[in-house]
């Protein structure tokens, strides 16, 4: 009972912060700043525009949230996050190597490695 409460609350908590940091994807100013945190190596590489890829990353994270919260689609909701939180490591991972460029964004590299390991136990838990 008490672990299932638990997984309730996180499960909650999880799909605020999912959706909440979707919609920032959408809003100018912070859009921009997270267009400038792709890194050069994977523009070059024909994915579409960082603009582009700051909105559909919006979309995964509003679309996990929801899908938290979905009984039927929680464990597929899980799974797509988890894969969603290691493909925009690199973005993390970039923004730590240039602390001048990105000021608090920039979280010491593994600081937020730990952050991210810790994120995607907390989304399994929740759906298991």
């Amino acid at each position: 009972m008490v672990f299932e409460t638990s997984q309730v609350v996180l499960r909650l908590v999880l799909a605020a912060a999912f959706v909440g940091m979707g919609v920032a994807h959408f809003v100018p100013g912070p859009a921009r700043t997270m267009a400038k945190l792709i890194p050069p190596s994977l523009r070059r590489r024909g994915l579409p525009s960082p603009m582009a890829l700051v909105y559909f990353t919006g979309l995964c994270e509003i679309a996990g949230g929801i899908g938290l919260l979905v009984p039927a689609t929680q464990w597929a909701a899980a799974v797509c996050l988890v894969l969603f939180l290691v493909a925009v490591f690199p973005a993390n991972a970039y923004a730590a190597q240039h602390p001048d460029r990105f000021g608090s964004i920039a979280i010491p590299f593994w600081r937020r490695y730990f952050a991210q390991l810790v994120l995607i136990l907390a989304v399994v838990l929740s759906a298991v």
